[in-house]
């Protein structure tokens, strides 16, 4: 099982004291000499990102002031999909370095489709206090999200649910619930098991019998199955559900426009978005300063300003005292909620989904 306390422990020190939780980059081993050849003067590199409010804050944040100090300019593609990108990396890739979340830079791998990183040139990744899991062989972490319960405020009358065996008791917090489909990532196995009395530290592996058995519980009550992030606040503003899981930050605007909603961070899933780069990538110098930039952690910090996702680099929060309360890898919320284990779910996710689509029609 995967040691996520660890990786806690080691953010917890780096944001105490910077550099006390050295992560050596020579574990992740020497660059693939495969398409690794080196263009030390482009003036360009192309990022993958997903646009929208995201891609607008890492302009702002990353790419522009990237940009001023070092005369490269970033030019931004929207690929949507997994199978689009792999496709274009097989027939030769139109973007130097992809950004998206470490599970998806797990498949990359296991698909030959990205380089072996080389440590040696992300110095900002040295004594950083990044957790190990995020310093992967073809992928390193950037920022952290999460996905929560949120309610609505007035559903319980006065009461609010702070666990996932709340959420899970429809007798104490009566109303319809919302959970995430699979079109939206992982199903949320992990939350059915903490519901029924799993610790945390204990879930990988997840025992999938025993998560689909507290599903059961829940089925009944379950009026819709969400894939995008918006969803889940639109369903709680339009009173179609008393509570649901969603994105950590989402329902914020709504939020700030007077509804009637909240969301916790007891028992949180953590995941991350990440860099890779892309076998035949045209500008692989340019890319990796631009991962070394992206890692500072004022330009962290600058991102987490933005948009609500949290540094990895714990010392950026020393530039976040406003926004800190609210991001993933806050110290706050590091031993209230866990990280995705991104090795179980790419063993095992394929036959999940498949047993969840089964479990849906049943």
């Amino acid at each position: 099982m995967k040691d996520v306390g660890s990786d806690r422990r080691t953010f917890l020190r780096g944001a105490v004291t910077a550099g006390a939780a050295a992560v050596t980059s020579t574990a992740c081993g020497p660059p693939a000499a495969r398409n690794s050849g080196r263009a030390g003067n482009s003036r360009t590199v192309v990022v993958r990102d997903i646009g929208g409010a995201y891609g607008e804050a890492h302009r702002k944040a990353v790419y522009e002031p990237f940009g001023k100090e070092t005369g490269i300019r970033v030019d931004v593609v929207h690929i949507p999909t997994y199978a689009e990108l792999l496709s274009q990396i097989r027939e030769g890739p139109r973007f130097d370095l992809i950004d998206i979340d470490m599970s998806a830079l797990a498949l990359f791998e296991k698909d030959d489709a990205t380089q072996e990183l080389d440590y040696d040139r992300l110095a900002n990744t040295r004594s950083a206090g990044i957790a190990r899991s995020l310093l992967t062989s073809h992928g390193v972490g950037k920022n952290y999200w999460a996905s929560v319960m949120a309610y609505r405020t007035d559903a319980f009358g006065g009461m609010a649910p702070e666990t996932w065996a709340d959420f899970w008791d429809i007798r104490v917090f009566p109303g319809s619930r919302a959970l995430q489909s699979p079109e939206g990532g992982p199903p949320e196995l992990e939350f059915a098991l903490l519901a029924d009395g799993v610790a945390a530290d204990r879930l990988y592996p997840l025992d999938v019998d025993r998560a689909f058995k507290a599903l059961d519980e829940i089925k009944g009550a379950v009026r819709r199955f969400w894939g995008d992030g918006a969803s889940p606040g639109l369903l709680l503003e339009r009173r179609q559900v008393a509570a649901t899981t969603v994105w950590h930050g989402r329902p914020n605007q709504l939020i700030q426009r007077g509804a009637p909603l909240a969301y916790q961070w007891n028992g949180a899933r953590r995941q991350s978005n990440g860099f890779g780069i892309p076998h035949g990538a045209r500008h692989p110098d340019a890319a990796y300063r631009l991962i070394d930039f992206a890692l500072r952690p004022e330009v962290q910090a600058a991102v987490a300003e933005l948009y609500p996702m949290g540094p990895v680099v714990p010392t950026a929060y020393k530039y976040l005292p406003r926004a800190a309360a609210d991001l993933a890898s806050s110290p706050e919320h590091l031993y209230t909620g866990f990280d995705l284990d991104i090795g179980w779910w790419v063993a095992n996710k394929e036959a999940v989904i498949k047993r969840w689509q089964e479990w849906v029609r049943s």
